[in-house]
């Protein structure tokens, strides 16, 4: 099983955890993975720090589909890629209306014919096998839509790639996760539940594989994973309830939000409710305070060395084989990279 370390997005200041991210390397890490919302954005940092490391490959985790042409996210990804001697892996997102509307001003329907559409442009683009030619339903390429000019002309990137160059998905729900598994060099899940995989994700992902004709083997599946190493096992759940109750409550309108969604389909509706209701009301402490001690055991890795080790083995079970920690401190990052050895 390999390691890699989740920094995510920033808030309202950009502050890299340098250190951290030096000590991830020298301990052999497999990849650093930075995010975006409506602050930072994924790249950026990233670029930063490749250039401060050596090794350890570089993700995205994710970046928004929707904010970036195909083309310019081809052009971003061969240009770290090259710049970082190979080591980027291009992680993306559908995120959600509530951003994709809100901030990038971008419609948000049909998501995954938009998707399979995204990668099958850049899949073109990397392969650099002759001009850029794409008829689709949401991309034409040239485009011959209202107001052309009728000046567009194919082209082909001028940087030399990696025509492997690997795709990663995020994904929730049934349809999304089946074509993560069937277009996709990756799967990025968030709140992965190794309990629930074999009810909640199996059947989905043998269903994308099988309809490219790949086996599981082909398909990297890297769920981001909470880390909280401590003595008091109530403390170190408290830590994780806050970013719980944000997303099942708020990360999302009511009726339209994915993380409350993934929850209910692993057996918590009721709390779930419970939480979006409270939250949505302005009651974030007391949205906290609902999230389940078991839906957290779920879905992190927390409390005293010997228990993680003990409840590290039930990850072990599942083909996840990329597990992105998103850890406090250097001594919890050395921890864990103990208890996978």
């Amino acid at each position: 099983m390999r390691l890699g370390l989740m920094i995510g997005f920033s808030g309202r200041k950009v502050d890299l955890p340098t250190e951290m991210i030096a000590e991830a390397e020298r301990l052999g890490f497999y990849a650093v993975w930075t995010s975006e919302a409506w602050g930072s954005d994924a790249i950026t940092p990233l670029a930063w720090i490749g250039a401060q490391t050596q090794n350890v490959r570089l993700g995205t985790a994710i970046m928004q589909m929707q904010a970036r042409t195909p083309a310019m996210t081809a052009m971003t990804a061969i240009t770290l890629d090259q710049l970082s001697g190979g080591r980027f892996i291009l992680g993306l997102g559908l995120s959600g209306p509530q951003v994709i509307e809100g901030w990038h001003g971008q419609p948000y329907h049909q998501a995954l014919a938009r998707t399979r559409e995204y990668i099958s442009i850049l899949r073109q683009i990397f392969a650099r096998q002759g001009r850029l030619h794409y008829d689709g339903n949401h991309y034409q390429i040239p485009y011959q839509g209202e107001h052309t000019t009728g000046l567009g002309k194919p082209l082909k990137v001028m940087l030399r790639g990696r025509a492997n160059l690997p795709i990663y998905l995020a994904a929730m729900g049934p349809k999304n996760v089946a074509l993560a598994a069937e277009i996709a060099d990756g799967w990025l899940p968030i709140f992965f539940s190794p309990d629930r995989y074999e009810a909640v994700f199996k059947p989905h992902i043998e269903a994308g594989l099988q309809a490219a004709n790949k086996t599981i083997a082909d398909f990297d599946i890297a769920p981001t994973v909470h880390v909280a190493v401590g003595d008091d096992l109530e403390t170190a759940w408290n830590r994780f309830k806050p970013m719980l109750a944000l997303y099942i409550g708020a990360m999302g309108a009511k009726g339209k939000n994915f993380y409350y969604d993934l929850v209910c389909r692993y057996g918590y509706e009721e709390q779930a409710a419970i939480i979006q209701e409270l939250y949505l009301g302005g009651r974030q402490l007391d949205a906290m305070s609902a999230v389940p001690d078991e839906l957290v055991d779920e879905v992190a890795l927390c409390g005293p060395p010997d228990r993680i080790a003990e409840r590290l083995e039930r990850w072990k079970t599942t083909p996840a084989n990329t597990l992105n920690l998103i850890v406090h401190d250097i001594d919890s990052l050395r921890t864990m990279a103990d208890l996978v050895r």
